[in-house]
C-alpha cells in the first residue's frame, strides 16, 4: 500500500501512499497509522517517537539513539497491515448554526456560487463527511468531501482571527476551528460543541481520522443555550 519510503531529515521517515487525495488512499494511511500505533504501545517496535498521518502521507519520527532509518524501513517493508474496515471508527453528529453573525462568509459565498444561502446550507447538511486527518491547530479535523456545487477557493486575504467553533470550507474539504486562530477558509457557520478538550489529556479529540461526521442545523437560540 505504501508507494514510496524515504528519509525526512536525520530522524524521520516519509511514507508516500500516492498523489491523489481520496478516501481509499487515506484509509490505507490510517491502517498503517493505527497498526504502528498499536505496535509502539505494545513495545513491539522501539524508538518511534511520533506518527503523523495526513491525506496521503505518514511521517514516522524516531529516536536516533535507539533506532535508525534502515531498521524502520525494513520493518515497514515486511509489515502485514490489513486495510482499515472502519469498524473502530465513530459516527458523530455535529450541531451547526448558520446565523449571519456566525456564518461570516455565507452571504458572499452565495453571491460567488450564484446559489442561495439556504441552498448552500442544504447541500452542506445533506452529506456524510469522512475525517481524513487532524492538525494545523490541535484537534482540527479535515473532513471531506463536500458537494461539488459548494466547492470554493480559500479567501484571498486570510483573517487574523477566526472564532473558535467556526466551520469552514475550501475546495473539497471542510473543517472546524478548535481554537481561535488565523485562517483563510470560508466560514459558513459555527458549532457550540467542544471538538477538542485540552483538559482531557488521555483523549482530547472528539473527531479522529477515519470517523464519519454528519452536521445538523440548530437555531441561534439553541446555539446560545448549548453551553449554559
Amino acid at each position: 500500500m505504501i508507494k514510496n519510503i524515504s528519509n525526512l531529515g536525520d530522524a524521520a521517515i516519509y511514507c508516500d501512499f500516492g498523489k491523489e487525495v481520496n478516501k481509499n488512499i487515506n484509509l490505507n494511511v490510517i491502517s498503517y497509522f493505527k497498526h504502528l500505533q498499536k505496535l509502539v504501545k505494545e513495545k513491539s517496535i522501539e524508538g518511534i517517537t511520533n506518527l503523523t498521518p495526513s491525506y496521503n502521507k505518514l511521517i514516522i519520527s524516531f529516536d536516533l539513539s535507539i533506532t535508525n532509518y534502515a531498521k524502520i524501513k525494513k520493518i515497514l517493508e515486511t509489515l502485514e497491515v490489513k486495510k482499515n474496515n472502519q469498524k473502530d471508527s465513530k459516527k458523530i453528529r455535529i450541531p451547526i448554526c448558520f446565523d449571519n453573525d456566525l456564518a461570516l462568509d455565507l452571504i458572499s459565498l452565495s453571491k460567488k456560487l450564484k446559489i442561495s444561502p439556504n441552498e448552500i446550507e442544504d447541500l452542506y447538511l445533506n452529506k456524510e463527511y469522512f475525517c481524513y486527518m487532524t492538525g494545523f491547530i490541535a484537534g482540527m479535523p479535515f473532513l471531506g468531501d463536500i458537494n461539488e456545487k459548494i466547492r470554493i477557493d480559500r479567501l484571498q486575504t486570510p483573517r487574523v482571527k477566526v472564532p473558535k467553533g467556526s466551520v469552514g470550507i475550501t475546495e473539497q474539504f471542510c473543517n472546524i476551528y478548535t481554537f481561535e486562530s488565523p485562517g483563510g477558509w470560508n466560514i459558513i457557520g459555527n458549532t457550540p460543541l467542544k471538538v477538542f478538550d485540552k483538559l482531557n489529556l488521555s483523549n482530547p479529540s472528539l473527531i479522529k481520522p477515519g470517523d464519519q461526521i454528519n452536521f445538523y442545523k440548530i437555531s441561534k437560540q439553541e446555539y446560545i443555550k448549548w453551553n449554559d
